[in-house]
Formats: structure tokens, C-alpha cells, sequence
């Protein structure tokens, strides 16, 4: 207790500057000799701590301590504060105390500059939840016990140990090893329908490094929308692929991974996409449409 307690008054101290010996023991709820004895015991571990009398005394750190011991430039400093910052994803409140910690530290205001708000709207607290206790899994190596619908529709439960959290595309993704398929695995965050958190620890393998994707082993799909889909389509393909036309139609050139995701991607657009190429993808979208209306029609 006194360990904590030694630490959080050096944490006062940087973020106030100084205080007096009756405000540190109201506010750590004990005697202001205790204090007096908290100060001696930082003094003799090294803390350059100390009291000045007066009107306008009290405890202090010596300035520039901290700075002195922090090989950091003042950019360095805010870059770390602008980093942390950026990763208070799910309000965690230890994150929010480390934060307030190294700002005292370096003497400088952490700015709230940025939010990043991952969950689907309704589902806010559940999706928090779920992202902090993967993120949990990831920090201490633990297993996770996982039931996942498939892109293929089917629903299976897995043993996996989560590596890392990714964020690409427009949606979270964890990849993991899958004990089942004794092999690297990429989950989809959303279709992560319950999960566990087992008290099984693991070792992280070795993984070979990923290969650069440039894309060039995919197909290249040419598209033409309507001037109406435009906030769509900047919403989906880069600015490098859309070439408006003249009558402000746009036309899209893009490589795109085939399989049932690309299909269901073209799909979602309903009459408002022309597929010009490659023919064989533009039967197979019509097959398709043909299909849903065989179904639906009355």
C-alpha cells in the first residue's frame, strides 16, 4: 500500500507542481506525518523531493527531473502522449489513468484529438466488451474459446489464441492461431458471436512475415455507376481507380479479390452498377440477380 501510495504523490506532485504536507494527507487519507515520512522515504530512494517553508512553500519535485531522466524531445514527448491517445478505443480506464500519468510526466496537456468509435450502431456496450476482452486475450497471451459464423453460413466453435487486432476495410478483424486447424486464422470481430476468456495461457509461434499484397494477383474489374452512386463509390475505390465521364457517370477500374465476398459486394449496389469486364464475372452477377428473383417474385 505504501509502494502505491509513494508513487501516486510523485504522480500529484508532477501534475500540481507542489503541494502542502495537509492537502497530500487529505487526499491519500492519512496523518500528515505519515506524509512527512512518505517524503523522507522517496528522498532516500532517489526522488528529488523536497519541502520549502513560507507562505507560498510546500513539497515539490525538483524541476526538470523527470525531463532529465526521459531521453525525449518535446515532439517525441507529444507524439507518445498523440499515440496513447489514439488507442483509448474502449474508454479503458486504465489507459485514461496511464495518459493523465505521462502527461504530468512530460509536463505537457494530452489534447483529445481523435476518437475512433468501431461498435455498429445498437451495439455499442456489447462490442466494447467483446474488443476489450480480445484485447485482453492478445496483452497476456491467453486462449479464447469462440463461436464463429463462417463465411460459408455454417456456425462452429474454436479454440483460438489471439495475435493481433486489425483494422482494415472498414471493419475489425483478429488473427489468431486455431487450435482445430492447427494454422493462422483471420476472424471477422462482427461475426464473433460469443467468446470466452479461458485461463489457458499460450507461447506465440513464429509466423513467417506475410507477403506484400500488391494487388496484382487479382482480377481487374471494370464498373460504371451512375452520377447518383457517387458518394458511394468514393466511399468504396479510391480516387485513383474512378474516371468520371463526360454525362458524369463514373467508371471504375479496380482489382478486386473474387469469391463470394466480391459478389455479394456487386450485388448490394442492385441495378445501379454495370459490370463491363471481366464477361465472365458479369454472368455470373446476372445468374445471380436472376436467381434472387426467381425466389422473390410473387
Amino acid at each position: 500500500m505504501q509502494e502505491s501510495r509513494l508513487f501516486q504523490i510523485v504522480y500529484y506532485l508532477l501534475d500540481k507542481g507542489r503541494a502542502t504536507a495537509p492537502e497530500l494527507a487529505a487526499r491519500f487519507e492519512v496523518s500528515v506525518r505519515t506524509i512527512y515520512r512518505d517524503i523522507d522515504a522517496l528522498s532516500g530512494a532517489g526522488i528529488p523531493v523536497y519541502a520549502e517553508a513560507g507562505r507560498n512553500g510546500g513539497i515539490r519535485l525538483m524541476d526538470g527531473f523527470v525531463l532529465d531522466q526521459a531521453v525525449l524531445s518535446e515532439g517525441e514527448k507529444k507524439e507518445i502522449l498523440a499515440a496513447l491517445q489514439s488507442t483509448r478505443i474502449t474508454r479503458d480506464a486504465g489507459e485514461s489513468q496511464t495518459l493523465q500519468k505521462l502527461s504530468a510526466m512530460f509536463h505537457l496537456s494530452s489534447e483529445n484529438w481523435l476518437e475512433v468509435e468501431f461498435s455498429r450502431w445498437g451495439n455499442q456496450e456489447s462490442d466494447k466488451e467483446k474488443f476489450e476482452i480480445l484485447k485482453t486475450a492478445v496483452v497476456h497471451c491467453r486462449q479464447v474459446r469462440i463461436r464463429y459464423a463462417g463465411s460459408d453460413g455454417s456456425v462452429g466453435e474454436r479454440t483460438i489464441q489471439p495475435y493481433k487486432l486489425v483494422y482494415k476495410s472498414k471493419a475489425w478483424y483478429l488473427k489468431a492461431f486455431c487450435m482445430e486447424k492447427q494454422d493462422m486464422r483471420t476472424f471477422k470481430l462482427n461475426r464473433i458471436l460469443d467468446y470466452e476468456l479461458l485461463e489457458d495461457h499460450f507461447v506465440r509461434r513464429s509466423f513467417p512475415a506475410e507477403p506484400e499484397d500488391d494487388g496484382e494477383a487479382y482480377p481487374l474489374v471494370t464498373l460504371r455507376f451512375p452520377k447518383e452512386m457517387a458518394y458511394r463509390v468514393y466511399d468504396e475505390f479510391d480516387k485513383t481507380e474512378i474516371v468520371r465521364q463526360e454525362n458524369g457517370d463514373l467508371a471504375v477500374s479496380a482489382r478486386i479479390p473474387e469469391g463470394a465476398w466480391l459478389t455479394s459486394f456487386l450485388l448490394s449496389f442492385g441495378t445501379q452498377v454495370e459490370i463491363l469486364s471481366p464477361a465472365y464475372l458479369r454472368e455470373h452477377i446476372a445468374e445471380e440477380a436472376k436467381s434472387i428473383y426467381e425466389k422473390n417474385k410473387t
